[in-house]
């Protein structure tokens, strides 16, 4: 039966909003669009779309094929959020990766938009939602992203250096706090 519930796809769409973080990633797009040229929003944001979705449902056959359950997936989660946050709101970088070559699915899909957060974010929001409001919320987020990579230099003109700094700063914290909510709800499963 589907249990489509409003709170529910608004709580884990910002949520992945948030480790998406893709008004965030304004400057990066910017950088990469000066590099290479052109940036396929729509091949980008469908691609992004396809991995989070597929994901979401191997995910956990795989972690429990290598015997890992979803309690330990979701704590290990919520350290790599509250690292991600740490690094939007203090404007670190703590994970570095190689300069791209070309910004066609790689590293606009993955990682950028469909990374290692997002991916462990989704199995941690699996734990304590239902599977069809998590894939609504990524649909609603994948129209997203494609409408700021689509416009992005627009948004970039529009906020300004110090508009963006103060969106990702912002999602940082909600970004932090929904690592401890998610580490509290899941350390009680490690010990059962």
């Amino acid at each position: 039966m589907l249990e489509i519930d409003f709170k529910e796809i608004i709580t884990v769409g910002m949520v992945l909003f948030a480790v998406i973080d893709i008004v965030g990633s304004i400057p990066i797009i910017v950088n990469l669009r000066a590099k290479v040229g052109h940036i396929e929003s729509e091949k980008a944001s469908i691609v992004a779309g396809m991995i989070m979705i597929v994901f979401l449902f191997v995910g956990e056959g795989f972690l429990s094929l290598i015997g890992i359950d979803v309690h330990s997936f979701a704590v290990a989660g919520s350290f790599v959020l509250f690292f991600l946050a740490l690094e939007m709101i203090l404007g670190i970088r703590i994970y570095r990766d190689e300069e791209p070559g070309s910004a066609s699915i790689v590293p606009l899909a993955f990682p950028l938009i469909a990374g290692a957060g997002t991916m462990t974010t989704l199995l941690s929001l699996r734990s304590q939602f239902h599977t069809i409001n998590i894939i609504i919320a990524i649909l609603l987020n994948i129209i997203l992203v494609y409408i700021v990579l689509k416009s992005s230099k627009k948004i970039e003109t529009l906020l300004g250096e110090n508009g963006l700094g103060v969106v990702r700063k912002t999602f940082g914290v909600i970004l932090l706090a929904i690592a401890v909510k998610l580490f509290a709800a899941n350390v009680k499963g490690l010990f059962v």
